[in-house]
């Protein structure tokens, strides 16, 4: 985080499978967070929150 401001700038994140194409959590996602303003992220089971929120987090790596 940079002055309070938090950027994510076109993250990728893919799980591999045993067998097939793996499996895009995230593609291409971009958000800016300006100092003191509040973000919620919604959305249906299996779009990606989570991987999102454990991205930012520093839980893992993209």
């Amino acid at each position: 985080m940079d002055g309070g401001k938090l950027v994510v700038d076109r993250v990728r994140m893919a799980f591999p499978r045993r067998r097939g194409e793996p499996v895009v959590a995230l593609e291409e996602i971009s958000l800016t967070v300006a100092e003191e303003e509040f973000v919620a992220i919604v959305g249906p089971s299996g779009c990606g929150k989570s991987t999102l929120l454990r991205l930012v987090a520093g839980l893992m790596e993209p």
